[in-house]
């Protein structure tokens, strides 16, 4: 495959094909559930994010309020 020219190609199409195919890429890696291995400092993060969540349950914010948020 040549990749310079099937992104090439890719660059060309309009953007909401060019989600679907990311979407389509995205499904078929996942339907191989192949997900890389996550570093030390990646592993450390979640434990942290868990850790707090403990600490913290109330301390959450829904989609909705994140959005809002951004949207500021």
């Amino acid at each position: 495959m040549k990749i310079t020219a099937t992104l090439n190609e890719i660059v060309s199409l309009n953007l909401e094909d060019r989600i679907q195919l990311v979407q389509a890429i995205w499904d078929s890696i996942a339907a191989e559930q192949a997900y890389p291995e996550l570093t030390e400092a990646q592993k450390q993060e979640l434990d942290n994010r868990i850790k707090d969540h403990e600490i913290n349950p109330d301390n959450t914010m829904t989609w909705e309020e994140i959005k809002a948020s951004i949207k500021k």
